[in-house]
């Protein structure tokens, strides 16, 4: 029987993949520490953990009619981001994959109510917030599949496709390490004010209101309390969290929804990119083990 091994709310903010000369002229002379973050969580977390696969609940990637997980046996090349090639042009990458697990996941789709597709396709793009996740986190030869946020989809869609994910890796045989890579609020300053609001401090957060709602979830997340962060997604979603938070949905889907009791660790500040709100949490595993998707629709 497989089982989830750990999971992380992970900051893939583009300032990560600019060489920290950079970093440090838009941070006012310090590093932002979801880069120190990324290093602790390779160094600290994961050498206690064994694990077969990674999958990346990818916030950049916007599907339309359906999720999508990858299916490829391998996926290698560089990257260049449309969005920001400046900061990310040509980040080799190599990441192995998982062909029958990731059908596995598709197979399960239609019991709990959506849609998932397996695609192989070589020529399938990959976005960065799979791409610069993998260059601090992967350790090899572990397998990293990625999987889409629905762009059309609403929270309970997401919560759908974490528990088709969820029962997935139960009947696999496979110990899987889940990353919802993805910011909270996700509001950008406008063309002409961004660079002034390009360091990590608080302050620079799109509003007082966007920061409160995240630092009350971060606390919220930091208790276990993951029942009031499901319960107040309406709430939340005034704020726009990065791909409605569909990201962090799947994943707590997976391992039990609103009975899901894993605390968080920090791994970083809570910080600013350019008006968004960027965190790394790491979730602890409950004593006992995790609340599976199926207990939590008992």
């Amino acid at each position: 029987m497989g089982e989830v091994v750990g999971c992380g709310l992970i900051a893939h903010v583009p300032t990560v993949m600019l060489p920290e000369t950079i970093r440090h002229e838009l941070n006012n002379g310090r590093d932002f520490t979801v880069v120190d973050g990324f290093r602790r969580i390779r160094n600290e977390v994961l050498p206690k953990l064994d694990y077969d696969i990674v999958v990346v609940l990818d916030s950049h990637w916007f599907t339309t009619v359906e999720f999508v997980i990858t299916s490829e046996a391998r996926r290698s090349g560089k990257y260049t981001s449309d969005e920001l090639p400046r900061g990310m042009s040509q980040v080799p990458y190599d990441l192995p994959g998982d062909p029958a697990f990731a059908e596995l996941v598709a197979s399960k789709a239609r019991k709990h109510g959506t849609w998932i597709t397996a695609n192989s396709d070589p020529y399938l793009p990959i976005q960065y917030a799979t791409v610069n996740v993998a260059h601090y986190l992967q350790k090899g030869p572990e397998a990293w599949i990625s999987m889409s946020c629905a762009q059309t989809g609403e929270t309970d869609d997401f919560l759908r496709a974490g528990r088709a994910l969820g029962e997935a890796i139960a009947e696999s045989d496979k110990k899987v390490l889940l990353l919802a890579s993805g910011a909270m609020s996700h509001k950008f300053w406008p063309l002409q004010k961004l660079r002034a609001h390009e360091a990590a401090g608080v302050e620079h957060i799109f509003s007082p209101e966007h920061s409160a709602a995240d630092l009350q979830r971060i606390d919220w997340f930091k208790a276990g309390d993951h029942a009031r962060v499901l319960q107040t997604m309406p709430e939340f979603l005034k704020f726009k969290p990065e791909a409605n938070f569909g990201h962090y949905l799947m994943m707590a889907a997976a391992l039990g929804e609103e009975k899901l009791s894993a605390p968080g660790r920090l791994y970083s500040d809570y910080e600013n990119s350019i008006g968004t709100g960027q965190v790394h949490i790491w979730f602890d595993r409950p004593q006992g083990g995790w609340t599976s998707h199926k207990k939590a629709a008992e």
